[in-house]
């Protein structure tokens, strides 16, 4: 043995896959799958015959869950797809920054202040104004692969 000491950077994740694998065959419309490398909601689902080459092809079509960009992708059917792990988690909206930057409560009690405002305008509008009102907002963020975004938006009533 060595008398070396080794260091390690750590990740601030547990080394967690960001996704899984799925046969294509068995993935279901309002399913997630990733397209292109982002993560995706199938929206429509269709499967070919088999061919001369003996595999049936699906055909998967996805809306990103965070730009809401339509992408196509065929699979054959006994092949394996990726997966996300998609999470949506509910926070309290504290503050919202100049910057665009929002501040929300955790379950635990700690301030989460590294999410953007949502780029849906009618999102993002209901915020601010429900906000600007005083009222007691909590977003829904969805995550997956590395990124979050704010998703839905529910009035819990006034402070």
């Amino acid at each position: 043995m060595s008398d070396e000491e080794h260091h390690f950077e750590s990740k601030a994740d547990a080394g967690a896959s960001k996704t899984y694998p799925q046969q294509a065959g068995t993935i279901r419309k309002n399913g997630y799958i990733v397209i292109k490398g982002r993560p995706c909601k199938v929206v429509e689902v269709s499967t070919s015959k088999t061919g001369k080459h003996g595999h049936a092809k699906c055909h998967f079509v996805g809306i990103d869950i965070f730009t809401a960009k339509k992408l196509e992708d065929i699979v054959p059917s006994s092949h394996n797809c990726d997966v996300p792990h998609v999470t949506r988690t509910d926070y309290q909206l504290i503050d919202i920054s100049e910057d665009g930057f929002v501040s929300l409560l955790t379950e635990s009690g700690d301030t989460k202040d590294d999410l953007r405002l949502p780029t849906d305008e009618n999102l993002l509008k209901q915020i601010k104004e429900g906000f600007a009102d005083g009222k007691d907002l909590v977003v829904s963020v969805m995550s997956a692969m590395g990124e979050e975004q704010i998703c839905a938006l529910k009035d819990i009533g006034p402070k």
